[in-house]
């Protein structure tokens, strides 16, 4: 019979979630600041296509606020540009 290994505390390694690794929280008790409140933050507008494709997925899904430790307010700021510019096909 074979051993199974113990898969519980084995991290899976796939080359599609490389995005998603830049924001992911270290393990640390303090959270990161967001990082379009800092000072000299990008400007958050539908023109904007390279910011935006920061924080969608392939799949084109918005990534949640939860991995890349955006506020609230910005958040649903570009949630709102994010889904203006797909309607005008700019992402």
């Amino acid at each position: 019979m074979m051993k199974r290994k113990n898969r519980k505390f084995q991290r899976k390694t796939t080359g599609s979630l490389n995005k998603l690794s830049l924001f992911q929280k270290s393990d640390n008790k303090f959270s990161k600041k967001c990082p379009l409140s800092i000072k000299n933050a990008p400007i958050i507008d539908y023109k904007n296509v390279s910011l935006l494709k920061k924080y969608v997925s392939d799949n084109g899904k918005i990534i949640s606020s939860k991995i890349t430790s955006v506020s609230y307010n910005k958040q649903r700021k570009l949630t709102r540009e994010i889904k203006r510019a797909k309607i005008l096909g700019l992402i």
